[in-house]
């Protein structure tokens, strides 16, 4: 128990830190951002939730949890932009780097949910189809954004030219490890909990690419739409921020 002092302190620091954290939302210009992905994760979560009572199997259930890894690339972004002293020292970037990259390929990940898709189904296949690609689109938007934010926090450090290239390579690296999820059932704490089976697939790969066909066709395939996809995000976001600089003058 707590007397009604205590609990008072409580409550007010409890909402002086949600009052700083959307100051620093809004001041850094995150705020609409934040607010979309939240309306979409929950949209996202209804579409689940209305399957699950609809049809009372929890089939689809699954792609919640997908989400949630596909938000932590964002969320690990997002507090180092929101807190620079996170991303702050080449020693506390390059950690970023590493458990951002680490998940980040369960952002584009969940366009391979489609597989799932069954006529069968005790769903319309439109509805299910809908349903995973709501999933995906949001997925990939938290991606994308993430991905901004590292071009944002090496920008200090690299030419936008290198950056580009930088953004290529990470995408491509993503679909390799996309692969590496799909079809080998690897997570991304596998590289703690199981490090030796994991980077032994991979040097496999590497060494012995011609044994692989799949592991490259899908890596490089993937890699082209991710890249196209990312490139065409940030031709509509530059292009919509062009726009309104002029309508400013």
């Amino acid at each position: 128990m707590c007397d009604n002092g205590t609990c008072c302190c409580g409550i007010y620091i409890h909402s002086k830190n949600h009052g700083i954290m959307i100051h620093n939302l809004i001041e850094k210009k995150r705020f609409h951002e934040s607010f979309f992905l939240l309306i979409s994760t929950l949209c996202c979560f209804i579409f689940s939730v209305f399957r699950m009572q609809h049809t009372g199997s929890a089939s689809y259930f699954f792609l919640n949890w997908n989400l949630f890894l596909a938000f932590i690339p964002w969320a690990l972004t997002s507090m180092a932009i929101l807190y620079p002293r996170f991303g702050k020292g080449k020693l506390s970037l390059a950690l970023l780097l590493l458990s951002w990259l680490l998940f980040f390929p369960n952002a584009p990940y969940i366009l391979t949910d489609l597989f799932h898709l069954r006529h069968n189904s005790t769903m319309p296949i439109w509805y299910d189809m809908v349903q995973i690609m709501l999933y995906a689109w949001t997925g990939l938007v938290y991606g994308f954004l993430s991905l901004r934010d590292i071009e944002h926090l090496l920008s200090k450090h690299l030419h936008s030219i290198w950056l580009s290239v930088l953004s290529v390579a990470l995408l491509f690296l993503s679909s390799f490890g996309i692969y590496l999820g799909r079809y080998l059932r690897w997570n991304s704490w596998d590289i703690i909990t199981e490090p030796g089976k994991l980077i032994s697939d991979i040097a496999d790969r590497i060494i012995n690419p011609l044994e692989h066909p799949a592991t490259w066709g899908m890596t490089i395939v993937m890699g082209v739409l991710l890249s196209m996809m990312y490139f065409s995000f940030k031709l509509i976001r530059n292009r919509n921020s062009n726009q309104m600089f002029i309508e400013n003058q």
